[in-house]
């Protein structure tokens, strides 16, 4: 019988398999491609309540109050990040659109498939999903600021305040009051635990799909700029490499626990491609092209290295003692 439990055990396989549907349609079928690009946001959002909704506000009070697991957190992605992403590309130079692309994805921490790997790694996925909400906030404070001093003012413009504050409003707050909703209306009824239980099938499903409509909405024009987002893969597989040996360092400064410390190298090194996208799509013209097609080229080599993860994570950066 294939029960949920069965599915999330096997969800992992489940995305490398969406990863290569997406890249067929995309590749097979360009005008599919083109009309799954409109899918893409109301996909995350509801891909975002779902993962929402399974966390239990009422009982995170432990978590929220973990302030040198947030200080880590915080420290790791928005101080360590930013100079490690600097240094890689001033090692490995790109032309400006594709560095646009760049710094959007690697300078913005993920905050929903993070939350499953982290499990899968054995970490604490209760206290990601508690600073879900904070990392979503402070990143897109700071993302303009690191623009400007990375790229220079007039490429920080090109970044307009609209996309920021609808992604905000669209993929965040409105998944997020809707599943505190469920939440409360849900308490105490009769059906209550069996919306509830529905609502926790929908995650692994929603993330295959939101795999398959990204990249077959996208795979065509990574194609297409091949030969331009292919000098940027050296950058994201450094990145990975870099940041769990970093992350183990910050996890030790602030006297981590091993499911912390797990939880912090996957915060760290887990970026936020999905949600940054119809940020790229704000670009004008051939900027949003060439930056979309350097996002999703993260996306699936960071997939790559979160298989990868899961297995190290736990045996060699921070094993049990």
């Amino acid at each position: 019988m294939f029960t949920r439990e069965t599915m999330e055990k096997q969800q992992t396989w489940f995305y490398v398999a969406t990863l290569f549907i997406g890249a067929a349609i995309g590749l097979g079928n360009a005008e599919w491609g083109s009309a799954l690009h409109y899918t893409v946001s109301p996909v995350l959002a509801i891909l975002l309540y779902s993962m929402f909704a399974q966390i239990p506000f009422l009982q995170l009070k432990q978590s929220w109050s973990n302030v040198r697991f947030i200080g880590a957190v915080l420290t790791a992605n928005f101080i360590i990040v930013p100079v490690v992403v600097w240094l890689l590309t001033w090692l490995f130079p790109q032309s400006p659109a594709v560095l646009i692309g760049v710094y959007l994805v690697l300078l913005t921490p993920c905050i929903d498939y993070v939350i499953v790997f982290t499990q899968l790694g054995r970490g604490n996925e209760k206290l990601m999903l508690a600073v879900t909400p904070i990392l979503f906030v402070v990143q897109m404070v700071l993302l303009p600021v690191y623009l400007w001093l990375m790229t220079g003012k007039e490429a920080a413009e090109l970044m307009r305040v609209g996309p920021f504050a609808e992604a905000f409003l669209f993929l965040i707050v409105i998944p997020l009051l809707l599943a505190i909703l469920t939440q409360v209306l849900s308490r105490g009824k009769a059906g209550g635990e069996q919306l509830m239980n529905a609502t926790a099938w929908l995650p692994v499903p929603m993330m295959a799909l939101a795999l398959v409509v990204v990249v077959a909405s996208q795979i065509g024009k990574v194609y297409t700029d091949f030969a331009i987002v292919v000098n940027v893969i050296p950058i994201y597989i450094a990145f990975l490499i870099v940041m769990p040996f970093l992350s183990r360092l910050v996890a030790l400064l602030f006297r981590l626990d091993i499911g912390a410390g797990r939880a912090l190298i996957f915060s760290s090194a887990t970026r936020n491609s999905l949600v940054v996208l119809p940020l790229a799509f704000a670009l004008p013209g051939e900027w949003a092209t060439i930056a979309a097609a350097a996002i999703v080229t993260q996306t699936i080599v960071e997939l790559a290295g979160e298989l990868i993860y899961i297995r190290l994570v736990p045996s060699f950066f921070m094993r049990d003692t």
